[in-house]
């Protein structure tokens, strides 16, 4: 699915609300099969990191760790005993099983992505919220950006909900919803 809109339409905000990152002030946000805003900071967390996989616009690795490591990571405090060997097999996934050992300085911004989207993939969520995934990239390495969003649905069975600027982009989802001033403008099928 993919939130599109103008900028300021809460598109970033309905995503944040959807993955239990931002309280919501009304209503209510339901996510497989939970009322988000009755459960605790704990329950949100254990949610997040047993259904979601987040990639940003901005990568959020962790400079002072190798690829591998900022992989690894939420596997490890998932108490996965194979986090390591999951962590590589999801580089390699995408194209960087040459480039573990680096740290995130080292690698290019579609690199530093392409670990960001690894590490949203290797704890096999059910839903994928990414915010604006190519919007720091090159229109080439976007592109693989998106193979590779796309890939990963298909690979986990996982639930793709994506904000974008991009037209193109969209169409390639099964439903675009249009957000104006916080509200639905229109949703359809793609």
């Amino acid at each position: 699915m993919a939130l599109i809109g103008p900028s300021g339409s809460g598109k970033s905000s309905l995503l944040m609300l959807l993955g239990g990152l931002e309280q919501a002030t009304g209503g209510q946000v339901k996510a497989l099969g939970h009322d988000l805003a009755t459960l605790s900071e704990d329950q949100l967390a254990a949610l997040r990191r047993d259904h979601f996989g987040v990639v940003f616009q901005s990568f959020h690795l962790i400079p002072t760790m190798t690829a591998l490591e900022n992989v690894a990571t939420p596997l490890e405090l998932a108490g996965a005993r194979d986090a390591f060997s999951r962590a590589a097999e999801e580089l390699a996934a995408v194209g960087l099983a040459d480039r573990q050992d680096h740290y995130p300085a080292q690698l290019s911004g579609g690199e530093q992505q392409r670990v960001a989207l690894a590490r949203a993939a290797a704890p096999r969520p059910d839903i994928v919220l990414a915010d604006e995934p190519t919007g720091n990239l090159d229109a080439s390495n976007g592109a693989a950006i998106v193979d590779l969003l796309f890939d990963l649905r298909a690979r986990h069975g996982a639930t793709l909900v994506l904000v974008t600027h991009d037209p193109k982009l969209a169409a390639r989802c099964d439903r675009v919803i249009t957000l104006t001033d916080g509200r639905i403008e229109e949703s359809r099928a793609a």
